[in-house]
């Protein structure tokens, strides 16, 4: 490190992630080969599958990323087109942003446990939108979307899914939606799923959960740094490529097409995401997502031995139980909303990495007890 102040800031980073068990982010990862990259400028501007006169890109890589998930989705790149983004919000930005202009008229319907940054991508995009409850598991309320889609069954509907909520890898049925859809005869409507967390495991569960191209979505969003690993947020969205040519624009300053949200963007994480794919493939993908759910199986039996009444949802890599202390919350780096926290199993969170969490929990619990019981002497 070039100096003690940077190197200081490092030593902190790594040491926090080295202790966090509540946040979706692998961290069993390596790209130090591709350090030469850092002292080049790579800009991916504009779409992706066009050349452009500033020719500093791996649009080329960019597109394989591409084709893999769309075949892990249920698709091809013929009918369906993607970029890499940021992450999970931009691409739930874009999924909102062409649902827009396909049906400038319609109504958002999404669930209150659906991800802040949605209220947020809504309130940019002045879209007219209505909160559905959520179930106690995080799921939405099928009921109460049923409800108010009866009094606005003459107006175009764009629906909002999570596959794999925040705080309960909650996943709303697509079944139960085209149900109510057919049920009201709703003839304009658009399906984005907002995959970031489940998007790169949910293809290798068994029995696979329905979310993808073909159950008839139009666009899904999934995130690179949260199962797959990366250093940079990343993530990927992939629309029908009729959404993507609506919207196009050619550029002719930079000699290619104004398809994406950003101009400018992020040409490093590609080489990441690719390279994870030729070391792992679907495969690889299919075991990584099998020693992740052993881990999260030996969490939530170990969490119940200690009374803490822990569950997941489907199988799931999300381990909910009863909050902890502040001081075991903030150790672990643990989200937690109202009473519950949770412990995402994730690559990197190791059997011995929860031990230790249990070990500490062990103690909390011993001594919340030993306080009790000298109350009531």
């Amino acid at each position: 490190m070039n100096t003690p102040e940077i190197q200081a800031v490092y030593d902190r980073i790594k040491a926090h992630s080295e202790s966090f068990l509540g946040y979706p982010v692998a961290k069993d990862f390596s790209y130090h080969e591709y350090a030469p990259f850092l002292d080049i400028c790579i800009n991916n501007v504009g779409d992706p599958e066009n050349p452009s006169t500033f020719a500093i890109d791996t649009k080329d890589i960019e597109q394989k990323c591409i084709a893999f998930f769309a075949d892990m989705l249920s698709s091809n790149t013929k009918d369906v087109w993607g970029y890499i983004t940021n992450g999970g919000t931009e691409g739930n930005l874009y999924g909102l942003y062409v649902a827009r202009e396909s049906f400038p008229n319609a109504m958002v319907y999404y669930s209150e446990s659906t991800h802040y940054s949605v209220k947020k991508n809504l309130h940019l995009l002045n879209i007219p939108n209505i909160v559905i409850r959520s179930q106690k598991n995080g799921e939405m309320d099928y009921e109460d979307l049923d409800q108010t889609i009866s009094y606005r069954r003459d107006k175009p509907a764009i629906f909002f899914l999570n596959i794999g909520t925040t705080m309960t890898e909650a996943i709303d049925k697509i079944d139960e939606i085209k149900r109510i859809i057919k049920k009201y005869a709703i003839k304009d409507y658009y399906i984005h799923c907002d995959a970031a967390f489940l998007g790169t495991i949910a293809p290798y569960i068994d029995p696979k959960p329905k979310f993808d191209f073909a159950e008839g979505i139009d666009s899904i969003s999934i995130s690179g740094h949260k199962f797959i690993g990366s250093p940079i947020p990343c993530g990927a969205v992939l629309v029908k490529r009729k959404h993507r040519d609506r919207i196009a624009n050619s550029v002719s300053y930079v000699g290619t097409m104004d398809t994406t949200i950003t101009g400018s963007r992020n040409g490093l994480t590609p080489l990441f995401i690719w390279d994870f794919i030729q070391k792992h493939d679907h495969q690889g993908l299919k075991a990584r997502v099998t020693a992740s759910q052993e881990v999260a199986a030996y969490t939530e039996h170990k969490l119940n031995l200690l009374g803490m009444n822990a569950w997941r949802n489907n199988d799931g890599l999300t381990v909910v139980f009863q909050k902890p202390s502040d001081a075991l919350c903030k150790k672990y780096q643990m989200a937690s909303e109202e009473t519950i926290a949770h412990i995402i199993c994730v690559p990197g969170v190791t059997f011995s990495k929860v031990d230790a969490f249990l070990e500490d929990l062990k103690i909390e619990l011993v001594q919340k007890s030993s306080s009790v019981e000298a109350l009531h002497v």
